[in-house]
């Protein structure tokens, strides 16, 4: 031990154990390494560890998902379904994801969440895309716009609802009618919240842009057309903390949303 502690002690240039009157007490620097090292101990003990054979049938484990908005609506009937038939013990606990934060995969609160990777997604986290969307809009059926041509005028006329996370100076609908010296009149704001907004549209005369696919099951009986502008489609990812990445019933969970996505 005290030549392991030796070369602890020329290799981090820290005495990191010293005398107190009790016996030895750590350094900062040792405490800090401490969290360090246990981290990398778990990752040890996890890449080392024999595969198991994951029994589905008696796996009994509560699984917590956090969900851009639409999710739920659109792919968790068929999510759960497959889950209730392969592992009738699992129960999935859906949160709504309200930010781009990651703390709660961090700190080991969520599971699994969905959404677009952008530049506050912790660098740490594993990623695999899911399904590319898009924007499209929206209206009741009945409404001026659901016949003849939908133009960049037509569209910037109506009376629109924006959805937006980051307020409605940001929206890159907006940004795609500058070239057309066109703006729209924004009506109403929701901040997050596309399901409330195609709810306002199928009882009124507002035009909704929403995501495409996220949104399929909630458009049922409302008219949906291309935007007339070009606006980036984006991907929608699966994350998960690395702790869980070697989980046989994590991955068994990845798959089933994957395939839950695809249909």
């Amino acid at each position: 031990m005290s030549r392991a502690l030796a070369r602890l002690r020329e290799t981090t240039g820290d005495p990191l154990l010293v005398r107190a009157r009790l016996g030895l007490v750590s350094t900062p620097r040792a405490l800090e390494l401490r969290e360090w090292v246990a981290q990398l101990v778990q990752d040890g003990v996890s890449v080392l560890r024999p595969a198991e054979t994951l029994k589905l049938k008696q796996l009994v484990r509560t699984f917590t998902l956090r969900t851009s908005e639409g999710f739920v609506e659109n792919f968790g009937a068929e999510l759960i379904a497959r889950v209730a038939e392969e592992a009738p013990g699992v129960r999935l606990c859906f949160v709504q994801k309200s930010n781009k934060d990651s703390t709660p995969l961090r700190d080991g609160l969520v599971d699994l969440e969905t959404g677009v990777v952008e530049e506050k997604t912790a660098p740490e986290l594993r990623v695999q895309a899911l399904f590319r969307d898009r924007l499209i809009g929206v209206v009741r059926m009945g409404h001026a716009l659901c016949q003849g041509e939908i133009t960049p005028a037509r569209y910037a006329a109506g009376r629109h609802i924006c959805v937006s996370r980051q307020g409605p100076d940001k929206d890159p609908i907006d940004e795609a009618l500058i070239p057309f010296g066109l703006e729209r009149k924004i009506a109403v704001v929701f901040i997050g919240g596309f399901s409330s907004a195609l709810a306002l549209a199928r009882v009124s005369d507002l035009v909704a842009s929403v995501p495409e696919r996220h949104s399929g099951n909630l458009r049922a009986g409302m008219h949906s057309f291309p935007l007339p502008v070009s606006t980036p489609d984006f991907t929608i990812s699966l994350h998960w903390h690395p702790r869980l990445d070697a989980d046989p019933a994590h991955r068994w969970l990845r798959r089933c949303v994957r395939n839950a996505c695809e249909q």
